[in-house]
């Protein structure tokens, strides 16, 4: 059961199977460092789900998928005010044009091991940032955590803990208006939309990256190759009365190759 009391409708994975997931757990953790201004900000829960399912989702590329999935949730949420634009090296947090930067992040880190997996973006600059927090000295980061099963663990289920970290971050509102303020205002917005975002999970509904970094490569049909022809045997000397002016044997047509062909895009 949700938060509301209802249940997630099953979601169809890949395999084929109908399987549930649930979210739970919230937390939410907000302070202030009282001699410098920096702040950190967690919001975490606890995700349920088939042990099968998440084997399948256990990769970098989902990793990515779920780095992608929290930017959408931030257009979505938004009505489409706030965007987000990418290059080679930046990922921009816009208000609905790129020359109103709010954040611009440093191209994401990820980190994989068998128990932890995780994303991470410096936070470079933008409007929201103070000056003392520019330069990639604080960063946003999703890390997800496998938990040992225990009787919350259902049969044949797995649970995982997602984490939203913002850590070191200067915000301006805070430099130019006050704490207070920037309590009231952007530390607000940013948890509801950050445990919105937690709550969404449930749906198992990840986007696709929008680079591609870690997106597994579709092989190209192959043609198969032609069979090569089996080459005639060469005349005997004897078959001819002028072995001279016997006509050379000829070879099989060549073998094609097998056509690939690479797909590429971002």
């Amino acid at each position: 059961m949700d938060d509301g009391g209802r249940a997630p409708a099953p979601r169809r994975d890949s395999l084929g199977e109908v399987s549930r997931a649930t979210i739970g757990n919230l937390r939410d953790s907000s302070t202030v460092d009282a001699g410098t201004g920096a702040v950190r900000s967690v919001q975490s829960a606890e995700l349920t789900l088939p042990e099968a399912a998440l084997r399948q989702m256990w990769s970098p590329m989902y990793m990515e998928r779920l780095a992608r999935t929290y930017w959408r949730f931030l257009t979505r949420v938004t009505l489409g005010l706030v965007r987000v634009k990418y290059t080679e090296g930046e990922r921009f947090v816009v208000l609905l044009f790129r020359p109103l930067k709010l954040l611009s992040f440093r191209a994401p880190e990820y980190e994989m091991q068998p128990d932890r997996g995780m994303v991470r973006w410096r936070v470079e600059r933008g409007l929201l940032v103070a000056r003392a927090g520019r330069g990639g000295r604080g960063h946003l980061q999703i890390e997800v955590r496998r938990l040992d099963a225990d009787e919350r663990t259902p049969p044949d289920g797995a649970r995982v803990s997602v984490e939203v970290e913002v850590e070191n971050f200067y915000p301006r509102i805070a430099a130019g208006l006050g704490r207070w303020m920037y309590r009231q205002t952007q530390s607000r917005i940013h948890v509801l939309v950050t445990n919105g975002f937690l709550r969404s999970l449930a749906r198992r509904d990840l986007a696709e990256s929008r680079t591609g970094r870690f997106r597994a490569p579709t092989p190209a049909a192959a043609t198969p190759p032609t069979p090569a022809a089996a080459t005639p045997p060469t005349p005997a000397a004897t078959a001819s009365p002028n072995p001279a002016r016997a006509a050379p044997a000829k070879s099989g047509p060549r073998r094609r190759r097998a056509a690939w062909r690479g797909r590429g895009g971002r």
